[in-house]
């Protein structure tokens, strides 16, 4: 049997890989007709480009893949006609191959609007491989860029153009807000301030007339009389169905486009099929790529005389545009009498979330998140399952409660045929089974056995949960072993590195592990060597174990440049050494931001002149900011009862002392603390990982707050304090974490999934139920006094300077080879007239 398919994106090549797993290689002859140079590749990740995976990464399968399967595939070779009648494709080169079936998948184009100038340089689509390598070689002379569209693959854009370092960027978008078909006015507008905070400025309700200039583009002209100057423009207003080839053979076209299909995928040709976004079913084009792969199995189905049936798609969908979640699923404009709507803003943090709730409170119709969405994957599994909500509905909206039980037991109340992995089409009961009956415990397991996560992986964190539960319902003792090399938990291996006192990562893995480890064991086994010795992390032995950023004790910035981050205990800084930086920053040409740690930062410096920078920071009194590593960041402080006419404590003192006395310390993630002088809560204490507020009796101690990508407000440990029992407890507090919680799991987290939540956690610290509070204490002071600068030390070590020089046998010299490019410089005064 001779199956054509015509297209090779995404929704082609899920087609192909569905139907050779399902059938013997003998029983159908494929021929695939591509258009462009590469087979199939990943455009749900795209963007990535721009952050350095290369086409070969995002390639589905190589060429080797197709021949393997007995799959011919033509390249650079579009499909210029289909004869219907001889039942024949013919290609642009004159190819003439005979079908039994043939599939349609030749997916969309850009919806280019009719714009006067769109053939000028500098003007970019964003679609293909091709389109991304263009803009990017356009970039470099580009100050300002341009997108023409808000919705999803605008600002997916617009990102790209931050990437590239065009220094100021405008959106276009001709409807009254963005993403008008995912999210809601008052959602929209936080979502612009988030971007607008970024440095994107936002313009709605614009309608382009022109592109203005010479042979390349100068600026655009509105239809308002507007003009905005711009020197590169990327236009991604949308997208329209490649339906010109069924169109041309007779085959049945909606009057929008759209190649008109039934619930088999089947065209007006009962042997012609169209899947992806060129199909039209029910009068509607489905621009995502799960419903193609839902498309693709029913259209294998139906050849091979099955039963499945598409009836259509839930549109739902979670992304992450430029660092902001946004999500949308079941009805996110649901209204009218038998809707009851719950909505919660918080314009500090730029969260907006929106629930859409039966009259009667027991089913939840749809919803919208904004800024925080990491309640997604529960909220749509309710939707669609239609679980009973919790009394208080009102409680989902801060992930306190799910439906069908606690937070725990959310993913294991859903009904065996859930489906978990829309891409896919992979259900719970597959999940479980691949665990209970394929014997897969680990998540790649299941990844392999069911194809589950292998989309856009945001069903992952259920997969693990599903797999968790599976587990324990055999009665298995899970072990969350760090890595393929040890067969050790964190908190086991903390144990044992301490008990045998190794040093060094190659004692680590001699002893306790195998193999040569990975880049997930290797910063794991550094983080833990660092928080029981206090050591030089670039101690010989360790060096190579580290983070990329903890390598070189500055985080690589885009470009290739590194940051230098000094620290600033309480934000006090003295005339002197505001000026130390001011001359560092104008001698190496930096670009300096105070950051909302109440530091100073400066960007843009090169690998060699480190050194040379820190070398003048120490002298002056600075030491490492610790920027770059996994420890205490910064202790931020409002002005306390120095200056402020209702703190009741000095607060700048408190921070200062707290900071200097945890400063280095290494924990398993990032940490930050704050100190307020008063309840009014300037230095914002409780977004902390531990937090300190002043009362008139002391202070109150708050811990486990995350002021990241899902905020969560600390939580009460102890009130009333004197200071040396708050140090106390903080010194318990961190080191119970630094001993308990998994490699990259904030405080917040680590709580969220402790047994017994916060009140466990106040009687191990403040009651010292484990018998552990004197040993801790002194663990920690050991670590205080042990304490040292490690750039102090890099700058006077010469083996430890060397790793810095571009040269080995020339250390002065620069390598002449090396070019960078600014990415975003210094403002000068005249630039903000």
């Amino acid at each position: 049997m001779r199956i054509v398919i015509i297209g090779n994106g995404m929704v082609g090549y899920k087609f192909c890989e569905k139907l050779v797993s399902r059938t013997h290689p003998a029983q159908f002859q494929i021929t695939v007709f591509g258009e462009e140079v590469r087979p199939a590749y990943d455009r749900v990740h795209l963007s990535e480009f721009f952050n350095g995976k290369s086409a070969d990464d995002l390639s589905l399968a190589p060429s080797s893949w197709y021949a393997d399967n007995n799959i011919t595939l033509y390249l650079s070779d579009p499909v210029h006609r289909i004869d219907r009648h001889s039942k024949t494709v013919i290609s642009h080169f004159g190819l003439v191959v005979p079908y039994d079936f043939l599939i349609i998948a030749t997916g969309s184009a850009a919806f280019v609007p009719a714009i006067s100038g769109v053939e000028k340089q500098g003007v970019f689509l964003y679609r293909t491989i091709e389109d991304l390598q263009m803009m990017r070689d356009w970039a470099p002379q580009a100050r300002t860029g341009a997108v023409i569209g808000g919705g999803l693959l605008g600002l997916e854009a617009a990102k790209a153009l931050i990437d590239l370092g065009v220094l100021e960027t405008h959106v276009i978008e001709f409807a009254p807000r963005l993403m008008p078909r995912q999210i809601d006015s008052n959602g929209s507008s936080v979502l612009e301030t988030r971007l607008r905070q970024l440095g994107i400025s936002i313009h709605t309700n614009k309608g382009t007339e022109a592109i203005e200039g010479g042979q390349a583009i100068s600026g655009l002209r509105f239809s308002d009389g507007s003009r905005l100057s711009v020197d590169m423009l990327v236009i991604s207003a949308g997208i329209r169905p490649r339906d010109e080839l069924a169109g041309a053979a007779g085959i049945k076209t909606g009057t929008r486009g759209g190649i008109v299909v039934n619930k088999h995928m089947q065209t007006s040709d009962p042997e012609i099929y169209a899947i992806g976004e060129c199909a039209l079913f029910d009068e509607m084009i489905y621009g995502l790529v799960a419903p193609g792969y839902d498309m693709a199995e029913v259209a294998i189905s139906h050849i091979l005389q099955g039963e499945k049936i598409f009836t259509g798609f839930d549109m739902s969908t979670k992304l992450k545009l430029i660092g902001n979640d946004v999500a949308s699923f079941g009805d996110p404009f649901a209204s009218g009498e038998n809707v009851r709507t719950i909505v919660m803003e918080d314009s500090l943090q730029g969260i907006y979330k929106r629930l859409n709730i039966s009259a009667d409170g027991k089913t939840l119709l749809g919803g919208i998140l904004v800024g925080e969405a990491g309640s997604y994957n529960m909220l749509l599994q309710t939707c669609k399952n239609k679980l009973v909500l919790p009394p208080d509905a009102g409680e989902l909206i801060f992930g306190s409660r799910v439906a069908g039980g606690d937070q725990g037991a959310g993913v294991t109340a859903l009904p065996e045929d859930a489906v978990i992995c829309s891409c896919e089409g992979i259900t719970k009961a597959q999940i479980c089974s691949s665990v209970t009956g394929n014997g897969c415990e680990t998540v790649e397991a299941i990844r392999k056995c069911t194809k589950a996560g292998t989309g856009c992986g945001g069903c992952i964190p259920m997969i693990k949960d599903l797999m968790v539960h599976a587990m324990h319902a055999e009665g298995k003792y899970i072990r969350n072993i760090l890595c393929e090399h040890f067969q050790y938990s964190r908190q086991e291996l903390y144990d044992l590195v301490k008990i045998h006192s190794y040093k060094t990562y190659d004692e680590v893995l001699d002893n306790l592990g195998t193999g040569h480890g990975c880049e997930a064991c290797k910063p794991a086994v550094a983080s833990v060597l660092a928080s029981l010795w206090g050591e030089m992390i670039l101690k010989k032995g360790n060096d190579t174990a580290q983070d990329s950023n903890d390598r070189f004790l500055a985080n690589i910035q885009k470009g290739g440049t590194y940051s230098v981050v000094p620290r600033i205990p309480g934000g006090e800084i003295t005339p002197d050494k505001l000026i130390v930086i001011g001359s560092i920053a104008k001698k190496y040409n930096l670009y300096t931001k105070i950051t909302g740690g109440q530091r100073i930062d400066m960007f843009g410096a090169h690998l060699s002149d480190l050194p040379l920078i820190w070398e003048e920071l120490i002298e002056a009194g600075f030491e490492s900011g610790h920027a770059y590593g996994k420890a205490l960041r910064t202790v931020k402080s409002c002005v306390g009862s120095t200056w402020c006419r209702f703190g009741l404590h000095d607060s700048v003192s408190y921070a200062i002392r707290v900071e200097e006395r945890y400063r280095g310390l290494r924990a398993p993630h990032k940490i930050k603390s704050a100190v307020s002088g008063c309840v009014r809560e300037c230095a914002e204490a409780q977004s902390k990982d531990f937090g300190i507020i002043a009362t008139e009796k002391g202070w109150n101690l708050y811990v486990c707050g995350n002021g990241g990508s899902k905020p969560q407000h600390a939580k009460l440990l102890a009130s009333d304090l004197d200071s040396d029992t708050c140090i106390r407890y903080i010194d318990r507090f961190l080191m119970f974490y630094i001993r308990t919680a998994d490699p990259l799991t904030r405080t917040a987290t680590w709580l969220n999934k402790m047994d017994g939540g916060i009140d466990y956690l106040r009687n191990v610290v403040v009651n010292d139920s484990l018998g552990m509070a004197q040993q801790w204490e002194a663990e920690m002071q050991s670590l205080v006094d042990s304490y040292e600068c490690e750039w102090k030390v890099a700058v006077e070590n010469p083996e430890v300077r060397k790793r810095f020089n571009h040269f080995i046998n020339a250390p002065e010299e620069k390598d002449p080879t090396v070019q960078f490019t600014a990415l975003r410089e210094q403002k000068r005064a005249a630039e903000w007239k």
